[in-house]
């Protein structure tokens, strides 16, 4: 079985989500369908179908965070050894060659990636080209616009 690899945070947040998902929403659904039912006829509730909809997007998400837990390889990055290298849940601030332009991102899981929040995947063109360099180094990135180089300016575990 593959392991996914998920930051603290990003196995605490699932956990929180399955948390609500199965204490708040689920009972909310089940009452939902029953107050549905009692009003009678159900091949012409669209309470009830609604409420079924939403009952089997709750299942599935919850079945669908319980599998990713199970699988979760989660790795903190400030317990790893790293020797000033870039791995998985580091901190990195680079800025692009030419234009002098910088940014800062967590390198994260698939799962955690959200770029507007500075979290970037580990399977990114990004993320491939950084992991083992370290500060200094300089990087060549395969964009959609075209190759980019970046250097490495910092690198910080948390």
């Amino acid at each position: 079985m593959k392991k996914i690899p998920m930051t603290v945070t990003g196995a605490e947040q699932l956990k929180n989500e399955l948390r609500r998902l199965k204490t708040t929403e689920r009972p909310k659904v089940i009452q939902a369908i029953a107050d549905a039912r009692a009003h009678g006829d159900l091949s012409e509730n669209a309470d009830y179908d609604a409420a079924r909809e939403r009952q089997g997007f709750i299942e599935g998400r919850i079945l669908e965070i319980e599998n990713k837990l199970a699988m979760a390889h989660v790795i903190d990055p400030a317990e790893l050894n790293a020797e000033g290298r870039i791995v998985f849940g580091a901190m990195v601030k680079i800025e692009e060659i030419h234009s002098g332009e910088s940014q800062i991102f967590q390198i994260v899981g698939d799962d955690e990636a959200d770029v507007k929040r500075g979290k970037i995947s580990i399977n990114s063109p990004v993320s491939r080209a950084l992991i083992g360099k370290g500060e200094g180094d300089e990087v060549e990135v395969q964009a959609p616009s075209g190759v980019r180089h970046y250097e490495i300016v910092s690198i910080h575990y948390e």
